[in-house]
């Protein structure tokens, strides 16, 4: 019997399962639509593992909150942005942030070999594997971060669909709207400008020696500040190193919505905290974004679709 490509369509939107599987079941079984739906489910846990080389760098990263005091990120993992945006990998990635905000999984393989709280007869490791088998593509539940705050609140911000996923943990005596929405612009902020520290009080001395080295090194390459006087060549050092710590440093920032253009970070929680007589500071924060230091597979996605079409 000849496979169609409208019953290879048909079988892939039953099973979710990826293109060239559905067409190699089509064929072992004639064209039977039930025996090969059988035919995946039977192989499925073979075809994973035959996929776990592939580059995932695709994805998404979700949020999950559990009242005002607790939240988890997880970053999943995808080979193409087309599965990324598929409904089944989409409610997926939200029962794994699901299972992290619930979890006290110390780490991933930990996390990973716990039993699934939807399935409990399962691990999160074996679910993870049945859906690579039905979604078609390699897929990686490659972090997660569970975030508890003991004196205030957390509150979260995923940006872009879920190409990046935030936490900020506060400390306050205070839990209000207007305490809540002030902190996720912080949430916002840190997913816009990418902080690596929430004061400069958090950066260790070996961050600002390094730094320091690379800021000498530049300076010795310039022309203008050839021949300057020791003192003065530290001071560029050191007015250098200040402004990238502004950069670096959340509460050191321009808030970015800032009215006059200058306010910092620090400067609008303050603001805030006095309208709602309240103590309020950040204390921590997590930022995920979706294949961050991954290599990406370059690929034409409708040339792909055309070579498993004629495989």
């Amino acid at each position: 019997m000849a496979i169609t490509a409208g019953m290879v369509k048909e079988l892939r939107e039953m099973t979710g399962a990826g293109m060239m599987d559905c067409k190699k079941a089509l064929t072992e079984t004639n064209g039977d639509m039930d025996a090969a739906v059988e035919v995946l489910r039977k192989n499925g846990q073979a075809k994973a593992e035959k996929k776990s080389g592939r580059i995932a760098a695709e994805g998404l990263c979700r949020v999950a909150m559990d009242g005002d005091q607790k939240a988890a990120v997880v970053e999943v993992n995808s080979e193409t942005d087309f599965v990324a945006k598929n409904a089944d990998f989409q409610s997926f990635v939200e029962a794994v942030a699901t299972q992290a905000v619930e979890s006290d999984a110390a780490d991933l393989d930990a996390f990973l070999g716990e039993s699934w709280k939807e399935d409990s007869s399962k691990t999160v490791k074996e679910v993870l594997v049945e859906k690579v088998a039905v979604i078609g593509e390699n897929l990686n539940i490659r972090r997660f971060e569970k975030v508890v705050a003991e004196n205030g609140c957390v509150v979260s911000y995923v940006h872009g669909g879920g190409r990046i996923g935030v936490i900020v943990e506060a400390a306050t005596n205070v839990v209000n709207d207007a305490i809540k929405e002030a902190l996720t612009n912080i949430a916002m902020q840190v997913a816009a400008l990418s902080p690596k520290y929430v004061s400069t009080e958090d950066v260790s001395e070996e961050y600002k020696a390094h730094e320091k080295e690379i800021l000498m090194a530049q300076i010795a390459q310039d022309p203008k500040m050839a021949g300057k006087p020791e003192k003065v060549i530290e001071g560029a050092v050191a007015g250098r190193l200040n402004k990238e710590l502004k950069e670096v440093c959340l509460l050191e920032q321009t808030y970015v919505k800032a009215e006059d253009g200058k306010q910092t970070v620090a400067q609008y929680l303050a603001q805030v905290a006095k309208e709602n007589n309240a103590e309020l500071s950040v204390k921590r924060f997590v930022r995920f974004e979706t294949g961050e230091g991954l290599e990406k597979k370059e690929e034409n996605f409708a040339e792909e679709v055309a070579k498993q079409m004629n495989a």
